[in-house]
């Protein structure tokens, strides 16, 4: 897929986000978690991330159940080793942790965004 292609899909992935993708999103545009700015749907090398701050070079995936079968679990681990190969961080969260544990996901993003 080429750039453009891949900034297409992004648009068009901002514009129809998963309801997950949307609440979290409130927390993290506008510089609101700690003063950092993320990006969301953001394309690097042949991925699309699902936040992105690049500042500190990290990324944040939200998966969903599709993400808990063998099958996906290795694209997403083939995902993570390449993105961290070209220097940028992944953590991972399940949707319905965004949505039960939400001060605890954000804390949690806040301490890898500085460091801890």
């Amino acid at each position: 897929m080429t750039l453009k292609a891949r900034r297409v899909l992004a648009r068009l992935l901002r514009r129809n986000q998963t309801e997950v993708e949307g609440y979290l999103w409130q927390f993290l545009r506008d510089r609101r978690l700690g003063g950092f700015k993320f990006q969301r749907q953001h394309p690097v090398g042949r991925y699309i991330l699902d936040f992105y701050c690049h500042e500190k070079k990290l990324a944040i995936e939200l998966d969903g159940g599709q993400h808990g079968f063998a099958e996906q679990m290795a694209r997403d681990q083939q995902r993570t080793i390449a993105l961290e190969d070209a220097g940028i961080r992944i953590i991972r969260y399940w949707d319905n942790e965004v949505f039960t544990n939400t001060d605890g996901v954000l804390d949690d993003i806040l301490e890898k965004l500085n460091g801890r």
